[in-house]
């Protein structure tokens, strides 16, 4: 059995793939290579990312069977599920034998499985786009942190894009310590060092723009006005809003202080504007 090491990307897992047949070698695993810890019975062979190879095992998955398919396993790749390469390799390798499309054969416990991962990743998708806080700093860039279950920051970008095309926006996994970032003309991914500030949940005062504090404060008071307590349901609350996402919600920060003063002075600074 050999070890596949790879550079952690998608398709430098699906160039790996391409070396496995090409070596015909019987794979017992993949593995990133900043990950892999050397075993005494384990055989490593180190391949090097080639994009033609990759292209060539995409266009002949999606030759197979569909686009659907291609992001199916591409979103579960992000799923960062254990073992989550040797569930794609063994579909990849179950697609190219087959002599039909293999994509809703969910009698198939590996086609089974990666179709639930997916669904599991658009989940997570769908609840970014909603629980999405973003804070606007002197610099004039909206910034909001993220800690989401699964490696979702590739596919929400396009959303946010489209969403806030005349602002320029920066959204950081803190779990994955990366970002991507929207200078008005497209979508970066970038990285901070550790003790970057950018990586706090709530940046500094300094940080902020003058007004953002009072714009959190207004929310979480509306929030709170319209908030019925005879009508409170915690149990459906729970089902649409996870608990786990409250510390993104500004509306559910307890360390906002809604005072009949501060209302007052933020009331007057809109009045003048």
């Amino acid at each position: 059995m050999k070890t596949l090491l790879y550079d952690g990307t998608f398709e430098g897992l699906l160039s790996a793939i391409f070396d496995s047949y090409e070596l015909k070698v019987d794979v017992g695993r993949f593995s990133p290579e900043y990950e892999y810890a050397e075993t005494l019975f384990e055989q490593p062979i180190t391949c090097v990312f080639d994009k033609n190879k990759a292209e060539r095992v995409k266009k002949g998955l999606i030759k197979k069977t569909s686009k659907r398919a291609y992001r199916t396993l591409y979103h579960s790749f992000l799923s960062e599920e254990e073992d989550i390469e040797m569930r794609i390799f063994k579909y990849v390798k179950s697609a190219m034998s087959s002599p039909i499309s293999i994509e809703d054969n969910f009698l198939d416990d590996n086609v089974l499985y990666l179709n639930k991962v997916n669904k599991k990743i658009g989940r997570e998708v769908h609840r970014m786009h909603a629980f999405v806080r973003f804070q606007l700093t002197k610099d004039d860039i909206y910034y909001s942190v993220i800690e989401p279950d699964f490696n979702v920051l590739p596919l929400i970008g396009d959303h946010f894009e489209k969403r806030y095309p005349a602002q320029q926006w920066l959204i950081y996994d803190a779990k994955r310590h990366y970002g991507i970032f929207y200078d008005l003309k497209k979508i970066d991914f970038i990285t901070f060092a550790e003790e970057n500030p950018l990586q706090l949940r709530q940046l500094p005062t300094s940080v902020l723009d003058d007004a953002e504090t009072g714009y959190q404060v207004a929310w979480k008071h509306y929030f709170d006005s319209v908030n019925i307590p005879e009508r409170k349901n915690m149990k459906l609350h729970l089902q649409h809003v996870p608990r786990r996402y409250w510390k993104y919600l500004s509306e559910k920060n307890t360390e906002l202080d809604v005072t009949p003063n501060l209302l007052k002075k933020l009331n007057a600074g809109i009045s003048k504007k």
